[in-house]
């Protein structure tokens, strides 16, 4: 019987391929485990996907042109890929905080502050270039970062 035994450059295509591949379904995993622990039900029967999607929903009407602009302008540094879930997450909490306070529309203050919460504190330099660019005054967001 023939053995064919791996040698050379085939062997070292071969275990590269072998480690890209598991390198890629590590953080494919790592990514699906995190939407499904965000979509697990807490005490009050919701995930926190679905109380985002909830203020989401009850806001919708409280936006105008213009403030959709802007958190378009403020998520436009976050990478293509995961520009929606951004856009997703920004929006519920700045719902949330609409909500909250009664606002009878979304103003370009519950946009900041909202971004400022939902956005994780490694991100903040980002936002305060972005805020600065459009030349946004920070000093009374300055106790959210």
């Amino acid at each position: 019987m023939n053995r064919v035994q791996l040698e050379g450059w085939f062997l070292w295509f071969i275990l590269f391929w072998i480690v890209v591949l598991v390198g890629l379904f590590a953080i494919g995993g790592f990514f699906m485990f995190r939407k499904f622990l965000k979509r697990l039900p807490k005490e009050d029967g919701r995930s926190d996907m679905d109380w985002e999607e909830h203020y989401v929903e009850k806001t919708r009407g409280l936006w105008s042109a213009d403030e959709k602009v802007l958190l378009e302008d403020l998520v436009s540094p976050v990478p293509e890929l995961f520009r929606d879930v951004a856009r997703q997450k920004i929006a519920g909490k700045i719902g949330e905080i609409a909500v909250k306070e009664k606002a009878p529309q979304i103003t370009e203050d519950l946009i900041i502050r909202g971004y400022i919460l939902a956005t994780p504190k490694r991100d903040h330099k980002f936002l305060r270039k972005k805020l600065a660019e459009r030349k946004v005054d920070l000093r009374p967001y300055k106790h959210l970062f």
